[in-house]
């Protein structure tokens, strides 16, 4: 799947407007788009909206499951652009270092520090500078002394080997260009006998190119999601063993989206199927060292 990008960086389209994402041109541009977006996100220039809307205007629509029940939240950290709760499932202890990659405004590593307490430590790894001034000024307000922010590429995480207990991350992996680099710099930072959790989103099946592409500007006008299985053997090239799917969904699209380019008979075939777009959390191991 392409990644798609806005034709007009740093201003908000409506999503449900198939004119609005055009394929991007390079890694480059790509990098830069991601950038310009989140950052106009971490300033309030762009919005996110309920899951299941049309959202126009400097909205963007959310996929994002609902952290309020997670001991830990912070509203202020939670910018709704999340696709699952990867800090649920992340098993962490009391006592880790949790690093968080594609970190935001750090509504993951708040929670994250409520599991490992105050001996650990969470760090929290971000590309745009607006969203780790925001992050910044959020551990600012709590007053916590062991989570930090630093900004860095996560293709190239500016980290030490063999640094995390845990890492997480929130629907990120899906905007990196180089996703097998990025999965072989999480595997370099985890200690041996460590695993990450990580939400993100995956296609199953191929679907229509219509429909496709109209899906991707409905979830999100910056999206380069592969293949589930893909993104699988992905992570086991890395090195990871025990990989595990601690939880999946469908992202539902629009039947209106759909039905402009299927029949009633195809749509119902397609959902038999099981074919569309899904978030995934997934888990895996780094092997203890020989």
């Amino acid at each position: 799947m392409e990644p798609l990008i806005e034709t007009k960086t740093g201003s908000a389209k409506n999503c449900c407007d198939d004119t609005c994402c055009t394929p991007a041109e390079n890694t480059a541009e790509l990098k830069q788009i991601v950038q310009e977006r989140y950052a106009a996100i971490a300033e309030g220039n762009i919005k996110t909206c309920g899951e299941g809307s049309c959202c126009g205007g400097d909205e963007i629509t959310s996929i994002a499951d609902s952290y309020e029940e997670l001991k830990g939240y912070e509203k202020d950290a939670d910018l709704n652009l999340g696709c699952g709760l990867p800090t649920q499932f992340a098993g962490i202890r009391k006592g880790d270092t949790v690093v968080d990659l594609g970190s935001g405004a750090g509504n993951d590593c708040f929670v994250a520090r409520h599991e490992t307490g105050e001996t650990g430590k969470v760090i929290g790894v971000d590309f745009t500078d607006a969203m780790i001034q925001k992050a910044r000024r959020n551990v600012f307000k709590l007053g916590y002394n062991n989570v930090e922010f630093v900004q860095g590429d996560i293709e190239n995480i500016p980290l030490p080997e063999n640094i995390a207990d845990v890492v997480v991350s929130n629907c990120v992996f899906n905007l990196v260009p180089d996703k097998k680099k990025a999965f072989e710099e999480t595997f370099r930072i985890l200690k041996p006998g460590g695993h990450f959790s990580i939400s993100d989103v995956v296609t199953v099946g191929e679907l229509p190119e219509s429909v496709r592409r109209d899906a991707e500007l409905y979830v999100g006008c910056v999206s380069g999601a592969v293949q589930k299985q893909e993104y699988l053997d992905i992570i086991a090239a890395a090195g990871f063993h025990t990989i595990s799917i601690q939880k999946q969904k469908r992202i539902d699209i629009p039947v209106q989206i759909s039905r402009k380019y299927m029949t009633d008979e195809q749509l119902e075939g397609l959902m038999k199927d099981g074919l569309g777009i899904y978030s995934i959390t997934v888990s895996a191991v780094k092997p203890e060292a020989n």
